[in-house]
């Protein structure tokens, strides 16, 4: 079936559907293809800063971001729903932790810092899009925070890793300066 002859919700939900799969093993170029010139994510408040642009590149920036604290990054999609301009994608993500995952306060100082565990995850979410002429203009998730801390050990730490955290933290504090 062409692109053309599909119902437009239908268009919209494999737009949505094919941006999650991006953030695990997207190219820069593809997400041209889904999101918008203007489109961001509310999600990028604790990213790092090349992360919190909008457009694809602010996007892709987000996609990298995960990418070197997840190995083995996938998504399972469970649900998705269109209404009008919105689209709602049931997922769970999938991966490793292998790298430092570090997130920023909103002025670009570091919040907290997670050394790497190597333990799989699973996480629960769900991704809201709105759409505007066939790409994301605007998205933002739910996702089980609480429930992957526990699989990554995250919580309750013990004292090494409270230990490993901290020294982390410092040197993310470092290179932010430098």
């Amino acid at each position: 079936m062409s692109t053309t002859s599909m119902p437009v919700s239908a268009d919209l939900k494999s737009v949505a559907v094919r941006s999650i799969h991006l953030m695990a093993s997207g190219s820069r170029d593809e997400f041209d293809e889904v999101i918008s010139a203007e489109g961001f994510t509310r999600e990028r408040r604790a990213a790092p800063p090349p992360a919190r642009g909008s457009g694809p590149d602010g996007f892709y920036q987000l996609a990298l971001w995960l990418r070197a604290a997840f190995a083995d990054l996938h998504y399972d999609i469970h649900h998705v729903i269109a209404d009008g301009d919105l689209v709602t994608v049931n997922s769970t993500m999938n991966g490793r932790h292998t790298g430092p995952m570090i997130f920023y306060t909103e002025d670009v100082q570091v919040d907290a810092a997670f050394a790497p565990t190597g333990r799989p995850f699973a996480m629960t979410q769900s991704h809201w899009f709105r759409m505007k002429d066939g790409k994301i203009v605007e998205h933002w998730a739910n996702r089980d925070d609480l429930g992957v801390a526990r699989q990554l050990d995250w919580v309750p730490p013990t004292p090494r890793y409270l230990l490993r955290c901290a020294r982390l933290k410092r040197q993310a504090r470092k290179s932010l300066t430098s």
